[in-house]
């Protein structure tokens, strides 16, 4: 197994970590969450390369467009509504 085919294992690490914060109800931990997203897309397109799978590849390069959507969403969000549009207390503040 060469370097380069290690990537996969820390890639895998760091996105069930960044699956861990988007998860959170804090906007600093969902902000994170999106930064470490960020950070194993660029792991996997890394590892992709390397092991021409590039079905992989753009998987990877669409998540990360995701990802940065979702990161400047959690910078703008406004307060949420529940269903009877009611507006529902931050939590993140």
């Amino acid at each position: 197994m060469d370097a380069v085919d290690l990537i996969q294992w820390p890639a895998m690490v760091v996105t069930v970590v960044a699956s861990w914060y988007i998860a959170s109800v804090k906007k600093r931990k969902r902000k994170l969450g999106f930064w470490l997203f960020l950070g194993s897309n660029l792991l996997w397109v890394t590892w992709g390369l390397y092991s021409h799978a590039y079905a992989l590849v753009v998987l990877q390069v669409c998540l990360a467009g995701m990802n940065i959507r979702g990161a400047e969403k959690t910078e703008t969000a406004e307060p949420s509504s529940d269903s009877s549009g009611k507006e529902l207390q931050k939590k993140d503040e």
